[in-house]
């Protein structure tokens, strides 16, 4: 007695009688089936008339039997996850992060511990919804916790809660249909340009440039502290290949590009005069321009511009506008291209940010162009 076994784990098909292999389709015989059920017991089946009718059945089953794995491996999921509390699962979640840079994590454990923890850390997995995700975003706002801080600390809560849902924790995800915090950068304050050119010589001649370089150039104040008269590649380019890590504070990559990548931004001829004095005044370090205040063998770190912003406030030996933050000085970057009708893909590549829209989102408020505007304009060439 011959018999047929098919791919692994899907049983076999066989004839009982005495005809060879060879003359099975002939044979008026029926065909007999072998496989294990869900139990793994071995169980037999007959009486199928054809070759096609007894491979369906094994298919059918071995279907069923691999669909009832899964199954049970998802309930076991959640069972499993459902059960954790969010303090667990997050800080699962949190460890798989490692294509962050440590910039990007030092930011990431700063929103877990200081917003999502105290709201969730007993709280267990399973229990999320809309609801729950709504209130939290709720709880934010009476806080008056600051709206760039609710837009990033929704986008983690979303990461996490969506990695859930793609274990089967929920049916719908929790943050289906749940409006998100809008960052409003008209909040954003923006010094005028007199205001600017009273505060760059506030501080010490390091602020001055570090000014500089974020209203002149765009650079982000890490991206500053790390300027070198290498990076100026021509006599109105600088390029910004580095920053310095705010965590470990060494020369690290830029922000959303590989340790290779570098932009090119335009550099004013104000910028490249001060990048100039400085280095004139104060010598260089293997050509970096700003150091560490009290050792010159290791980066200038964040927290001395950071000194520098609150003592000119504490002093007011310049107007700093209400609700202005030293990105404000970034920010006047953005609104001086941005006014001047410099394109917005321009601006976006420049700053360094991952993708257009956000340059959009942020700055779409400072682009001079209208309904109005755009009517006339397209009036002109109708009537040419």
């Amino acid at each position: 007695m011959a018999t047929r076994t098919l791919a692994r784990g899907m049983g076999t098909f066989l004839k009982t009688c005495d005809h060879p292999e060879a003359r099975w389709s002939k044979c008026p015989h029926p065909y007999t089936i072998r496989y294990r059920d869900a139990a793994g017991k071995q169980t037999e089946e007959s009486g199928f008339p054809t070759q096609d009718a007894a491979v369906e059945r094994l298919m059918d089953i071995y279907t069923s039997k691999k669909a009832q794995r899964q199954n049970r491996s998802k309930a076991e999921r959640i069972k499993k996850y459902s059960a954790m509390t969010f303090a667990d699962y997050s800080a699962e979640w949190r460890s798989s992060q490692r294509h962050l840079a440590q910039a990007s994590l030092r930011h990431l454990d700063s929103l877990l511990d200081h917003h999502l923890l105290p709201a969730f850390t007993s709280r267990r997995m399973g229990s999320f919804d809309h609801k729950v995700v709504d209130r939290f975003i709720q709880s934010m706002e009476r806080n008056n916790v600051g709206l760039a801080t609710q837009a990033n600390t929704f986008d983690k809560l979303k990461s996490i809660l969506l990695d859930a849902h793609r274990l089967g924790l929920y049916a719908d995800s929790p943050v289906l249909g749940v409006k998100p915090p809008q960052y409003d950068a008209k909040r954003a304050v923006i010094p005028s340009p007199q205001q600017l050119h009273h505060l760059r010589t506030a501080g010490d001649d390091a602020f001055r440039l570090v000014v500089d370089l974020m209203s002149g150039c765009g650079l982000r104040n890490g991206e500053a502290a790390a300027v070198n008269l290498a990076n100026l590649v021509a006599e109105d380019v600088y390029r910004v290949h580095e920053q310095v890590n705010q965590t470990t504070n060494t020369y690290a990559r830029l922000k959303h590009r590989k340790p290779d990548e570098y932009r090119d931004v335009p550099l004013p001829a104000r910028v490249k005069q001060t990048i100039e004095w400085y280095a004139d005044t104060h010598g260089t370090v293997d050509g970096y321009l700003l150091r560490n205040p009290r050792n010159p063998d290791v980066p200038y770190p964040y927290y001395c511009l950071s000194n520098q912003w609150r003592a000119i406030k504490n002093n007011e030996k310049a107007h700093i506008p209400d609700g202005m933050v030293v990105y404000g000085f970034r920010h006047f970057f953005a609104s001086n291209c941005l006014s001047h009708n410099i394109p917005i893909t321009d601006v976006a590549e420049w700053m360094g940010h991952k993708s257009v829209d956000i340059t959009f989102r942020v700055y779409r408020h400072l682009m001079p162009g209208s309904i109005s505007k755009a009517a006339k304009i397209l009036d002109i060439g109708l009537a040419a």
